[in-house]
């Protein structure tokens, strides 16, 4: 774990938490090394919140929208923390390929399916390439929902899903697998927040 990380997690970990609390569930659950988390996407604040409440030795990196990284200090700062850039709205291979080689050094991966921030369920479709990130490493998916409002000292509730691993054809599955496994998890994330009466995003 880099220093920076766990600057940020000991020292602005509380106060973040403080103006935006947190109900965790899940944790126990949660395997390590070359896992996929695929959550729902509402709000700017989802990545750090659901960052922070992972295990400060969690190695987890997300993938960030590449417009985060034309800043030059927020650059350095979510470069520092983890996280590369993604062009949104087409194949990034270079993405791609960073994504599958930190699952395969062991990582753990931080992805939004639906490519963008959405307000509700069925705004936006998954994308394809969380399922073929997936699949060209073995990758454990593990859906994750996080309650798509964000207020001031109102608790956001962040959930993990049991974690499993989809079923395909061949080495790489059908370009209809690939799709059908992104669908899936993204069902599988909202699901965890109908669940108990949880708030939906």
């Amino acid at each position: 774990m880099n220093r920076f990380f766990r600057f940020v997690w000991t020292v602005f970990g509380p106060i973040v938490f403080f103006f935006h609390p947190v109900q965790v569930e899940g944790l126990e659950t949660l395997p390590s090394g070359g896992v996929l988390l695929c959550a729902n996407h509402a709000s700017n604040w989802d990545p750090l919140l659901l960052g922070l409440s992972l295990p400060i030795d969690y190695h987890m990196r997300p993938m960030a929208k590449d417009s985060l990284f034309r800043v030059p200090l927020l650059s350095w700062a979510v470069r520092k923390l983890g996280a590369f850039p993604v062009a949104r709205g087409q194949s990034d291979i270079n993405a791609v390929k960073t994504a599958i080689k930190a699952i395969r050094d062991g990582e753990n991966l931080l992805v939004f399916p639906e490519g963008t921030r959405v307000e509700k369920e069925g705004d936006m479709p998954a994308k394809g390439g969380a399922a073929v990130i997936g699949i060209r490493t073995g990758a454990t998916f593990v859906p994750v929902f996080v309650d798509g409002k964000k207020r001031l000292f109102h608790r956001t509730r962040i959930i993990f899903g049991e974690p499993y691993k989809p079923a395909y054809t061949g080495r790489h599955g059908t370009a209809e697998e690939v799709q059908a496994i992104a669908d899936e998890v993204l069902r599988r994330a909202y699901a965890l927040g109908r669940r108990d009466g949880a708030c939906q995003a």
